[in-house]
């Protein structure tokens, strides 16, 4: 039988347990205080087991694991260095950044946090997925949706508490959000670059602990998240978690060893000369032909949907988790969340790209995924911009047939979290990421944004007022488009990064005092008409017409055409999808 991974507190002992087949010796480290306890763990196969007497809950611990040090091989084992339990689902502080974490035979045990033991943990009875396609996906920055939030109180402003608040709460519904998704919650680690230069992660895209909520976001630990998750249902409220993995914040090789490295370095890829792969632009990349890595996502997906109660997940970079090493749509990880009972009627969200070899694989997911369809928002963008085609705007407002058949999948959106947000990209036609410290050098180069006139901010009323129209024609054209559609969080009330398309390390806190309220009302009424017709948006009807701005049928050459204006769309009699007329020049969409 299989070793359970992870700390199990017992009747009269606590176990615990660590995968380490290439490690010569483990030594379980216990905390009381500063003060820490080794025990030397026995081998039982490939995973290494120590019983301790007692009932531990509420004890802090870690790892220490013995062997070769030849980092050529991708052995990393150092007993220097403190390591979390890659199956903890809670730790006593933040990861911080600091060069010991990568030298060898420097101890990091003041540096690195330590899990915590849990006692038992109560399980959330298991419901349908509070989400029904079509409805609207509110993406979330936990640190700043809330931060400058007047009705939130202070001590939770900025935390997964706050999302429980009637306050937010109201907001939400007054948008008819079907679900929030979460960008990430567990625990990360900023990038080696970004302390130098006075810069931290406020994205979470750099995860150490798969399951541990990070202690800044969420302090109160699975028992916030799943007070919020208890509360957000309770207002109608599905909530999907944007999950990392794909790499870990271990990095490539200049990395720190912090965890998985350090007792089990075969979970990252690497190439035939032992190379580290870097199919994520990070410097490593989890291998997924690994059962065990395959185990490890399974396991921390069932932990958050049978302890938090969580709907769904949506996988950043998401063809690393099929690759072995090249992506294969039938790849095992798929039969495996489909044959785990409290997994298999979860909502299931690609974004299926990475930037490795054979990296874009959009409509290749299986056919209950949902994916991100990046091809919308491009194909949006350019004919509100002037220089798409109604041809390509109607496929994509259709469903994106070309990419998914009859059945959408697709995932809708104008702005994400990663590129300019939706007002930024009718105020700038050029990234502006010199904060971040890279030369402008970070970020998308192709946005398809344009600025109406003058690049960035302006007080000019006819420019203020095509930034205006534009915005609306491009969320009317969301709401009315098949499929699921996406918003990210102040995109309905003017939020802008200043021009930054790769704000991950700035904290641009959403200021609901200065928001465009306007919009926000605006959004808020577009929504509801789409709300109240939902299922006319899940799937295209067959049939109907296609005429151009002269009333007349479109041809093939007027459809491509970049200089056709709009289209009308008559619906099949009997349909109970609205009709759809667009124009170009008069910036209007109903």
């Amino acid at each position: 039988m299989d070793v359970v991974l992870g700390s199990f507190v017992g009747e009269s002992t606590t176990r615990f347990a660590v995968r380490a087949p290439l490690a010569e010796a483990v030594d379980l480290c216990l905390f009381d205080g500063e003060a820490e306890t080794r025990h030397a763990m026995t081998r039982a196969g490939e995973v290494w087991v120590a019983e301790v007497a007692g009932d531990l809950t509420g004890t802090r611990y870690a790892y220490r694991a013995h062997g070769s040090y030849t980092p050529e091989a991708n052995l990393w084992f150092d007993p220097a260095k403190l390591l979390v339990d890659p199956y903890a689902v809670e730790l006593d502080r933040r990861f911080v950044q600091h060069p010991r974490l990568a030298q060898f035979g420097e101890d990091t045990a003041d540096i690195v946090p330590r899990a915590v033991v849990q006692g038992g943990l109560p399980v959330v009875p298991h419901q349908a997925p509070l989400f029904q396609r079509g409805g609207l996906i509110y993406e979330i920055n936990v640190a700043g949706f809330t931060a400058l939030h007047p009705d939130v109180p202070a001590r939770q402003r900025g935390t997964i508490a706050a999302l429980a608040h009637p306050a937010v709460i109201a907001h939400l519904k007054k948008l008819h959000v079907s679900a929030v998704e979460l960008m990430p919650i567990v625990a990360w680690l900023d990038e080696r670059h970004l302390p130098p230069l006075g810069l931290a992660n406020h994205w979470g895209y750099n995860p150490v602990a798969m399951m541990a909520l990070d202690p800044g976001l969420c302090p109160g630990g699975g028992a916030e998240l799943r007070e919020a998750v208890a509360a957000l249902h309770d207002a109608g409220i599905g909530v999907i978690l944007d999950l990392v993995f794909n790499h870990s914040g271990e990095s490539d090789v200049h990395g720190g060893t912090l965890s998985l490295r350090g007792l089990d370095p075969a979970a990252y890829a690497c190439a035939p000369d032992g190379a580290l792969i870097n199919d994520t632009g990070c410097g490593n990349t989890l291998d997924f032909a690994n059962p065990h890595v395959r185990r490890l996502m399974i396991d921390s997906l069932v932990y958050f949907v049978r302890h938090c109660g969580i709907d769904g997940f949506r996988f950043d970079l998401a063809t690393v988790i099929a690759r072995g090493p090249g992506f294969d749509a039938q790849a095992p990880i798929f039969a495996e969340l489909a044959a785990e009972p409290l997994l298999a009627d979860r909502v299931m969200i690609a974004e299926p790209w990475d930037i490795g070899p054979g990296g874009y694989q959009l409509g290749r997911f299986p056919p209950n995924w949902l994916e991100w369809n990046d091809k919308y928002r491009d194909d949006v963008r350019r004919f509100w911009k002037g220089t798409g085609t109604v041809g390509d705007l109607a496929t994509r407002i259709a469903g994106s047939s070309d990419i998914f058949g009859s059945d959408c999948r697709s995932i809708n959106f104008l702005a994400a979290h990663d590129g300019f947000t939706l007002a930024d990209t009718v105020a700038y036609e050029h990234r502006q990421n010199h904060a971040n410290g890279e030369d402008n050098r970070d970020g998308h180069g192709t946005n398809h944004s344009w600025n109406c006139g003058a690049e960035g901010p302006s007080d000019d009323p006819a420019i203020l007022a095509r930034r205006a129209a534009d915005i609306r024609a491009m969320l009317r054209t969301l709401f009315a488009s098949t499929g699921t559609i996406m918003m990210t969080a102040g995109d309905e009330c003017g939020r802008s990064q200043h021009g930054n398309n790769n704000a991950y390390c700035q904290h641009m806190p959403i200021d609901w005092a200065g928001r465009d309220q306007a919009l926000e009302d605006f959004t808020a009424q577009t929504a509801a008409a789409r709300a109240a017709n939902l299922a006319a948006f899940t799937q295209f009807p067959e049939g109907g017409q296609w005429l151009g701005p002269d009333g007349a049928a479109l041809d093939p050459d007027t459809w491509q055409d970049p200089a056709t204006d709009g289209f009308t769309y008559l619906p099949p009699e009997g349909s109970s999808r609205p009709p759809l007329r667009i124009s170009r020049a008069m910036r209007t969409i109903g």
